[in-house]
């Protein structure tokens, strides 16, 4: 019998999958489990196995193609009857070309919502956009100025979901667009012929040009500011030391420094919810969660950031776990959708690598991300009961860049210096 394969459901906030490619064949055979196509969901690659042994009849949609979650991507013929929780999915030819056709006036209808119409001086005419639309911009992080230069092939000049896959396929060559403007000393971004130089020419994966479109956009969307302050780490460190091996018998987790960094982080955001935001137009929207995000590397060199839910309601056990099981699926790039989704708030440890500080940017729709930097024993100036003192202590810069738009410098400021008085004030009696 016929079988639709559907886009599954990867995550609890996916809505849609990417086919990086099928590794199954039209007319090709398979058997239960095996892999027919591998599906992206933001930075997280996922294989798609098959429900039982048959055949592969038909692929509807290609590699690169974006897929609703639940849209059939393929017909299966299988030579087994499937679990009962999939048999209402499968239908026959006919009736699934019925229902193809009862659906296809939905897709194309254009969405009538003045609220979501945007308008603004470009060289093209209709510059109404639909939510669709709007959703899938936000998801490639296309700014209406660069919209509105997209080929149109809609009615009446609107744009349609295909022009918009089009154009991202073609590279959006209007990616650095500016909305035009009638003020003959407005700055306009030149058009300059780089000699860029000859060598080995390396093609950007997927992952890498998502974090590229994700960095740039960032800073086209929000002002930074980045904001200084160094705190003494030696309490934390000499606790740290002292503890680690204790902590890893009775727990059975290895205790790092970032359970510790994150744990401060948190009670941090707690003490300044409004660092804990997004903005949506002119709104500011104050999370009512504390998900600390950590940038970490992969093996293969690309960036992503894992998530610890709700750290603020965690003891040191707990986020410990959460920090060594999602390092550890990173390092065998096994995170899940869910894994790296939610963040409110991102720290990104670059002492890791050694350096002494940095000038993060910002991960988006977030209003400001912290950059730790090395934690390094320096001779420092300290108030003792005999007076200054010099003394070795373990000190480190940290650096918060903060949206402008929504984080003012007070905020800002007083944010950065509360985390460091956390680690400075860091309980060195503390029990584990």
């Amino acid at each position: 019998m016929t079988f639709e394969l559907k886009m599954p459901k990867m995550g609890e906030s996916i809505t849609e999958g990417t086919i990086i490619n099928w590794l199954i064949s039209e007319g090709d055979s398979f058997e239960e489990g095996d892999i027919i196509l591998e599906v992206a969901t933001d930075k997280v690659d996922n294989e798609v196995p098959a429900p039982a042994a048959g055949t592969l009849i038909k692929t509807i949609f290609q590699a690169k193609d974006v897929v609703p979650v639940g849209e059939v991507m393929a017909i299966l013929e299988i030579s087994e009857e499937v679990k009962s929780s999939n048999k209402k999915s499968v239908i026959s030819n006919e009736s699934e070309k019925s229902h193809k056709q009862e659906k296809a006036p939905k897709r194309t209808k254009p969405v009538q919502q003045a609220s979501t119409s945007t308008s603004f001086s470009t060289s093209n005419t209709n510059t109404f956009f639909s939510p669709l639309i709007i959703n899938i911009a936000k998801e490639h992080h296309i700014s209406f100025e660069e919209l509105a230069r997209i080929p149109a092939t809609g009615n009446e000049g609107r744009l349609r979901k295909s022009d918009v896959f089009q154009y991202v396929e073609d590279g959006r060559p209007y990616k650095f667009a500016q909305a035009v403007t009638q003020d003959p000393t407005a700055y306009r971004i030149p058009q300059l012929n780089f000699d860029k130089g000859k060598g080995k020419v390396i093609e950007m994966d997927r992952m890498r040009q998502m974090i590229a479109d994700h960095m740039v956009y960032s800073k086209h969307t929000s002002p930074h500011v980045t904001a200084y302050v160094e705190a003494d780490m030696t309490n934390m460190v000499n606790w740290r030391n002292a503890n680690k091996v204790v902590f890893q018998e009775k727990y059975g987790e290895r205790l790092t420094f970032t359970p510790l960094l994150v744990e401060a982080v948190a009670k941090a955001v707690k003490d300044f919810p409004n660092i804990n935001a997004s903005v949506d137009g002119n709104n500011i929207i104050v999370k009512e969660d504390i998900n600390i995000g950590m940038a970490t590397a992969l093996p293969s060199g690309n960036l992503i950031v894992p998530v610890v839910k709700n750290a603020d309601t965690k003891d040191l056990k707990q986020i410990a776990v959460n920090v060594n099981e999602l390092a550890r699926k990173a390092r065998e790039n096994k995170l899940s959708g869910d894994d790296i989704k939610g963040s409110t708030f991102t720290i990104s440890n670059v002492g890791t690598f050694g350096s002494v500080m940095g000038t993060p940017i910002i991960n988006q729709p977030e209003v400001a991300i912290l950059a730790l930097g090395i934690i390094k024993k320096r001779p420092e100036v300290i108030t003792t009961e005999k007076g200054d003192e010099i003394a070795i202590r373990s000190m480190m810069y940290l650096s918060l860049s903060f949206d402008h738009r929504v984080v003012d410098g007070f905020l800002g400021g007083s944010f950065v210096r509360r985390v460091a008085d956390y680690f400075e004030q860091f309980d060195t009696n503390r029990e584990i």
